[in-house]
């Protein structure tokens, strides 16, 4: 689909990070390039508000990534992981991130998700019928909802260059996984339950 992109454009981008990092732990056992998706994904267009939601865990491992999404105009919001009596997790931050869209939708032309959540499509149907934006969607096509794709305005499959969109990246033949994020899960490291960030550059 063709979509107008113009110097003048406001923008605002609202990143599902729990979202995109497993699916580039899951899918290529390695970590999202941030700067480079954030500036492809902009473009030359005039970025208003860039806001990454993420759950911070108690060993804190968390923080230089903060720092580097702090130094690329990137605002992190962060809440605690909640751990119910019988070990229960909560991680999910698709409420406030659906709510803050909608806010800032009236200040802006286009709303840029990174995520391949579906469940954020009735998300960008209020803001294309309601809100008046182009909403385009940002994330690995391996790991991104049908429906989701479908709904946006364009979306920018991060699986066409997976050289560009993710540090370190190596080539690996691909035997199985876990799929995408549940909504509950945390961002933890499937080899020894250590939070694993890396950088964001």
């Amino acid at each position: 689909m063709a979509i107008i992109k113009h110097p003048e454009q406001r923008v605002g981008v609202f990143i599902d990070t729990q979202n995109l990092y497993h699916s580039a732990k899951n899918i290529y056992h390695s970590r999202v390039n941030f700067g480079n998706v954030l500036k492809d994904a902009v473009q030359d267009r005039r970025l208003i508000r860039a806001r990454a939601y993420l759950v911070t865990t108690e060993s804190g491992e968390e923080t230089a990534f903060l720092d580097a999404l702090t130094k690329m105009g990137i605002e992190p919001k962060t809440k605690d992981l909640q751990i119910f009596y019988g070990g229960a997790k909560k991680a999910d931050w698709d409420v406030g991130l659906a709510v803050d869209a909608i806010t800032v939708s009236s200040k802006v032309d286009t709303v840029i998700l990174f995520t391949g959540d579906g469940d954020f499509v009735p998300l960008v149907e209020y803001l294309k019928i309601h809100g008046g934006c182009q909403v385009e969607v940002v994330s690995f096509g391996r790991s991104t909802s049908g429906r989701l794709k479908e709904v946006a305005d364009h979306f920018l499959d991060l699986d066409e260059d997976p050289r560009r969109y993710l540090i370190n990246y190596r080539p690996v033949r691909r035997t199985g996984g876990r799929g995408p994020r549940r909504n509950d899960e945390p961002m933890r490291d499937s080899t020894d339950g250590v939070t694993d960030f890396g950088d964001a550059e």
